[in-house]
């Protein structure tokens, strides 16, 4: 069982950096094996694919901010809800925008880790 708590409260940031910087080493180690993310569109990823993007070069970050964070525990689970807004390209085509993210993050090997995340469109640029 985790008995930092500030582990937890700088998950959100630290998930945050290493996504601005497309490190593929550090997502790695901060997604579960079966981590699952579901896109504003509604296309699913799981880790490899969410990785992939990253790796290849495909999605470069020139800005990406990660605001009004709530993080929720429930047990060896939480839920974080934040604004994400990013000015990012993906194969050349832009993908500036705004998203409410919903992230579970689960306790793993005596880490937390992310499960899951889902972003809904705000409709703000």
């Amino acid at each position: 069982m985790i008995t930092h708590p500030q582990e937890l409260a700088d998950f959100p940031r630290r998930w945050a950096d290493a996504e601005r910087r497309g490190d593929v080493e550090a997502l790695r180690q901060l997604l579960t094996d079966d981590f699952t993310a579901v896109g504003p569109l509604g296309f699913v990823l799981d880790k490899q694919r969410w990785l992939d993007r990253y790796a290849s070069g495909a999605l470069v970050h020139d800005d990406f901010a990660w605001s009004e964070v709530t993080v929720r525990r429930y047990g060896g689970a939480a839920v974080a809800v934040g604004v994400q807004g990013q000015q990012s390209v993906y194969e050349g085509r832009d993908l500036d925008g705004h998203f409410r993210v919903t992230q579970t993050i689960v306790e793993e090997d005596g880490r937390w880790k992310l499960a899951a995340v889902h972003l809904s469109p705000t409709g703000a640029r």
